[in-house]
């Protein structure tokens, strides 16, 4: 799920029969729960807005989502490597590997809607069970 630039990982609690479901790309802990798919989806908007405005009644700046910018640490030979290959293709190191990283990762149109998955992705099994108890709940 996704609003406001802020991502949304939803899971099925069984034995309480609801879903709960937590904002993964900030370091504040933000939740939300519904009982069906227009309920979730209205609490995580909901829950969004009431951070966005307790951050402002408190004069405070929100949690951005990302920067833009991570460190990553590789091995000597790695950052040889890929450097040469940048210089190569006529690109700077951070065009480069941000081509990679691109290129690896799923277009945001393919993510799954009950969650954001890291690289890989839900199998279609496991879609498929999500999707079948999302239907299920609903009924």
């Amino acid at each position: 799920m996704e609003y406001k630039g802020y991502y949304g990982k939803v899971e099925f609690d069984e034995e309480a029969d609801i879903f709960h479901g937590e904002v993964i790309n900030i370091s504040d802990v933000v939740t939300f729960e519904g009982t069906s798919v227009d309920e979730l989806k209205q609490a995580f908007q909901d829950s969004i807005d009431d951070y966005l405005e307790f951050c402002a009644e408190r004069g405070e700046d929100p949690i951005k989502p990302y920067s833009g910018r991570f460190v990553v640490r590789i091995n000597p030979e790695l950052h040889k490597s890929i450097a040469v290959e940048a210089k190569a293709e006529g690109k700077s190191l951070n065009a480069l590997v941000s081509e990679i990283l691109s290129k690896s990762v799923r277009s945001k149109d393919d993510r799954c809607a009950v969650g954001v998955a890291a690289r890989g992705g839900i199998s279609e099994k496991d879609m498929q069970y999500i999707e079948n108890l999302i239907n299920e709940n609903e009924q």
